[in-house]
């Protein structure tokens, strides 16, 4: 879902979601969860109108949030980019493939492009060391990535 404003309409449809998955602690994650999929991220306002209405502290709202990787703080781009930088990734070219990635993409990691279309995101292992370096964009993998070939990659993607 692409990134909602924080306007007036935004606090009712969280609490909506509030009281559909339980006002209590115990329901935070699931909370997080589909709060994220309805405004597109977790912004600190957002994070502290849910703790005050779970009854728990922003800082434990925050723990969360930043523990589990699902979770951003800022809007993403409408396609994600992750750049494997696993020891085999790594030193099969990896740190290149990340600069020429950020550099077409127009965005640092953990950044999104200024024009709402990339997210880049570091990951330490995709699983295919054998085919380093890996990079995904949304649910494509791709192997044996070349900093030549990056432009070409990222094109498909509107």
């Amino acid at each position: 879902m692409a990134a909602a404003c924080l306007c007036a309409e935004t606090y009712p449809k969280i609490e909506e979601i509030i009281q559909a998955k339980g006002a209590t602690p115990d329901s935070l994650i699931e909370i997080l969860h589909a709060v994220q999929e309805e405004i597109g991220y977790l912004p600190q306002p957002v994070q502290e109108f849910i703790a005050d209405r779970l009854g728990i502290s922003a800082g434990t709202v925050e723990g969360v949030v930043s523990f589990y990787s699902y979770f951003t703080t800022v809007p993403r781009g409408r396609h994600t980019i992750k750049v494997c930088q696993g020891t085999a990734c790594y030193v099969r070219g990896g740190k290149r493939v990340l600069e020429v990635v950020a550099h077409h993409a127009g965005c640092g990691v953990g950044e999104t492009s200024p024009d709402m279309k990339y997210s880049l995101e570091v990951v330490r292992c995709i699983g295919a060391c054998g085919l380093s370096p890996v990079m995904t964009v949304d649910e494509d993998v791709y192997e044996r990535v070349k900093p030549t070939k990056v432009g070409e990659l990222l094109d498909k993607y509107e």
